[in-house]
């Protein structure tokens, strides 16, 4: 593997790892995230298996050549779904007279690093090249 493919290579078993876990978690454990969703969400319970279950789905996808790009593009847009919760949680926690520094140093590096894991799983699924090569030949 050339160096650029061993980066997109460990950054692909590293998201499906914590896709994995992060998807069983909703499965076994639902109340955090239900604590987290937005009231607007819709039967929540299920919205929270359900994207538990896409999350393994997308970690399985990653790994298999042929389903990667799809898997990345789900995954990217799946980063982009949960970014209300995201600023939910953060809103509730810092909202509350958070006086923990700890409250802080996990909110404000969550919300500010979603581009990345939204960046990191178009790479991860061979979508996008950028920074490493602005066109991809044959693409």
């Amino acid at each position: 593997m050339a160096g650029i493919e061993i980066w997109r290579f460990r950054l692909r078993i590293g998201l499906a790892i914590l896709y994995s876990a992060g998807g069983a978690l909703h499965a076994v454990w639902p109340a955090p995230f239900l604590s987290i969703t937005p009231a607007w969400v819709p039967n929540a319970p299920n919205v929270i298996l359900l994207t538990g279950l896409c999350e393994i789905a997308g970690a399985v996808g990653l790994l298999h050549p042929r389903l990667r790009r799809y898997a990345g593009i789900m995954l990217a847009l799946y980063a982009v779904c949960v970014f209300p919760a995201n600023i939910k949680h953060a809103l509730d926690d810092l909202g509350a007279g958070a006086t923990s520094p700890w409250q802080w140093a996990y909110h404000l590096p969550r919300l500010a690093l979603q581009p990345l894991i939204v960046w990191a799983a178009l790479f991860a699924g061979n979508v996008v090249f950028w920074p490493f090569r602005r066109f991809a030949s044959g693409r």
